[in-house]
């Protein structure tokens, strides 16, 4: 019994074997207690607001997987209508199926999924004009950017069909895109509504190199372009808020759109285990060998989707100016000054307008030349088609004659017959 023992032990003091191994049982209890704080430090803070989302439009980008999933779980199971804007459309199998999970665990409903192609500045524009093209506009209480890709270490260069750099494309120029357009959908909507913009960032902008320095391709790296898009996402959402607050409404009540940068840290991600791997299988293979030291200093992506969580209930976030940025579930000071830098923020919007318009004129030209070669073939199948009804109508009128001919010569026959036998 456990207090007869320990009367012993006060007597008599540790039993021998305790005794004996005192500095292993020391070490492996040390050991432990080192493994648990390391954890727990490393697992990051927790949103422990229980506010919930019920009535409010959330629109998603990157919510089908990572953190992204994570956020749009979470937020769904708050009651929040989530939109998730996904480059498949909603009949893929594997979307319709986490649609159907993320409502059956949640027991929300209100979860739908919009095609959009974040590597495409076409698709963006389609369905952005179509969401604001609407009278009176439609509710949209919040935007969250979560989509986000990288190039493997040692990986080459990669272009978008619109010959875009990848990285820069899909971190930057879609959310620019994107928030550009829906700009009136956020300001039209009522003074009293707590409408926010959650940007999705990375600590990796603090090496990245300044806006005003040109990156050319000899000088490009993965490490380097995913570092330099995070840092113009926020030196844009910087000037993305004065932009929203220097709008007039017509009730002459201020714009209630917040926008707010999240870092949340580095996590078991698809897109972590990729820049790990380095794309490679060789790669995975060192990846599950070493997964008990990464399990450890990387948070889950539950985890990771904390601070976003929190950006988005907050009430307090709803209230007074924009451009914050949180990291552990509590807002921290910038480690750049160059993110507040207007002439960097003014210059990088006028370039990125300009790529825009000269890849969207090269776009809608090219368009324009496959729908009129498209035409083209379509109208020369058609004369073909329309050739072979003629040809097929011709082949049936001759043989029609050629049948009515052998019957009438069959019938001189059968009268040259009958009259040889009459004869």
């Amino acid at each position: 019994m456990p207090i007869p023992y320990l009367f012993y032990v006060f007597e008599n003091g540790p039993p021998l074997w305790l005794r004996n191994n005192y500095s292993v049982i020391a070490q492996a209890v040390l050991g432990v207690a080192f493994l648990a704080l390391l954890k727990i430090y490393t697992s990051g803070a927790t949103c422990v607001s229980d506010r919930n989302m019920h009535g409010k439009v959330v629109m998603i980008t990157g919510g089908t997987s990572g953190i992204g999933e994570q956020v749009t779980r979470q937020l769904a199971a708050r009651g929040a209508q989530i939109v998730l804007l996904t480059q498949v459309g909603p009949s893929d199998p594997f979307l319709a199926d986490f649609i159907e999970d993320v409502r059956t665990e949640s027991d929300n409903h209100l979860v739908y999924a919009e095609q959009v192609d974040l590597s495409s500045l076409h698709s963006i524009r389609t369905f952005a004009t179509k969401w604001i093209d609407n009278a009176p506009p439609r509710r949209l209480d919040m935007v969250i950017l979560c989509a986000a890709t990288l190039t493997p270490p040692g990986k080459p260069r990669v272009l978008t069909p619109e010959g875009v750099e990848e990285t820069w494309m899909v971190n930057f120029l879609a959310n620019f895109h994107l928030l550009g357009i829906l700009s009136p959908a956020l300001r039209a909507q009522p003074f009293d509504r707590d409408v926010r913009v959650i940007i999705a960032t990375c600590s990796s902008y603090i090496g990245s190199p300044a806006l005003r320095e040109e990156m050319s391709e000899s000088s490009w790296t993965p490490s380097k372009a995913y570092a330099r898009s995070k840092l113009a996402l926020m030196v844009f959402g910087q000037a993305y808020q004065k932009h929203l607050d220097a709008y007039e409404r017509p009730d002459k009540m201020p714009v209630s759109a917040k926008v707010i940068f999240v870092d949340p840290g580095f996590s078991r991600t698809p897109g972590m285990r990729r820049w790990l791997t380095r794309g490679t299988l060789w790669g995975l293979v060192l990846y599950l060998v070493s997964y008990v030291p990464i399990w450890f200093l990387l948070k889950s992506p539950w985890r990771g989707a904390q601070s976003i969580v929190y950006a988005a209930v907050e009430a307090s976030y709803g209230r007074g100016v924009g451009g914050k940025l949180i990291k552990e579930c509590r807002e921290v000071d910038y480690a750049r000054q160059d993110v507040k830098d207007e002439a960097v923020a003014k210059k990088l919007w006028e370039e990125s307008d300009k790529l825009i318009e000269v890849v969207e004129k090269e776009q809608a030209a090219k368009r324009a030349k496959e729908k009129k070669k498209a035409e083209e073939r379509a109208k020369e199948e058609k004369e073909a088609e329309k050739a072979k009804e003629v040809e097929a109508l011709v082949n049936a009128i001759k043989k029609g004659r050629e049948n009515e001919k052998a019957k009438e010569s069959e019938k001189a026959k059968a009268r040259k017959r009958s009259k040889k036998a009459n004869a």
